[in-house]
């Protein structure tokens, strides 16, 4: 007898079908009438949304890297239309690429989530920038960059931290911070320079003090260079308020960097920066220790 290929209409794929059920009714065993159907898997949503939703629940922190493969048994979708959709996660940053497969992207953290290779670096500088704080009684910020922005992953502070424009998930353009600047100087200049210029516009300005020129941002990264990577922000992004930066180095160029700011009249001594570059080498240290992936 000719058994009839019922496709899903949804996934595209045959079903299982056992020996037994391509009998006709009578032909089957008592104990297998007995037996309880199996529920079919339910069909994948056709909501955009709702399906990479089912995405974005995949991830967990046990799981924070997944491949397509991995990905398409979690959400049920077909492995071709996951890895659609997945392409347009990650031009929108809500998914970035990984060793080994996928991870979240940025978007998600500026949206008040942790992008899933960030939080062991927050989890590790989080308690030395609040010693470090309570030691100076500026603010401290945790940051990495996106781009030609940088994206905070911590803020500590007083009463000043109210009155800066950074916020957890916040961005700002790397080259009016000083945080920013620490991570760029660690790069190629090469690399720098092509970056800014892929981008064929002006350099945002915040403040009379903004670098306003891809040549001057070099210059200025060349000097950050030779204080070790120190990098500062002397009313560039906010007027009135400084900042003295250093990154957080792996085996590769820095992904982060930590800063203290405060009111530029409390700035002026040197004692900022030895203060941020030690803590900054404590972190690097101990994230080395713990060999993680943003080495």
């Amino acid at each position: 007898m000719t058994v009839p290929l019922i496709v899903d209409a949804h996934t595209g794929i045959a079903p299982e079908i056992s020996p037994e059920s391509a009998l006709p009714e009578h032909g089957r065993s008592s104990a297998t009438s007995a037996t309880a159907p199996v529920r079919p898997r339910p069909s994948p949503p056709n909501s955009m949304i709702e399906r990479m939703t089912l995405i974005l629940d995949a991830f967990d922190p046990a799981t924070p890297i997944l491949s397509l493969l991995e990905l398409a048994e979690r959400t049920g979708l077909p492995r071709s239309t996951a890895h659609r959709i997945i392409d347009q996660m990650i031009r929108l940053r809500w998914l970035a690429h990984s060793s080994g497969g996928y991870r979240l992207g940025m978007r998600p953290l500026e949206l008040g989530g942790l992008a899933a290779d960030h939080s062991e670096i927050r989890d590790v500088v989080n308690p030395l920038l609040y010693e470090l704080c309570g030691r100076t009684g500026l603010v401290g910020h945790l940051a990495v960059l996106d781009g030609r922005d940088v994206v905070y992953l911590d803020k500590v502070g007083g009463r000043l931290a109210a009155n800066l424009p950074t916020r957890l998930g916040g961005r700002l353009p790397a080259h009016t911070t000083a945080v920013g600047k620490a991570i760029l100087s660690s790069l190629d200049p090469n690399h720098v320079d092509a970056t800014y210029r892929a981008y064929r516009e002006p350099l945002p300005v915040r403040t009379p003090r903004t670098i306003r020129s891809i040549a001057d941002l070099l210059r200025e990264l060349e000097q950050v260079r030779l204080r070790h990577g120190v990098a500062m922000d002397n009313e560039e992004s906010m007027t009135g308020i400084s900042c003295v930066a250093a990154p957080l180095r792996g085996r590769g160029p820095a992904t982060a960097a930590l800063s203290l700011c405060g009111d530029t009249r409390a700035m002026t001594s040197r004692r900022p920066a030895s203060m941020v570059l030690e803590v900054a080498r404590e972190a690097s240290h101990v994230l080395s220790s713990r060999r993680h992936r943003w080495l």
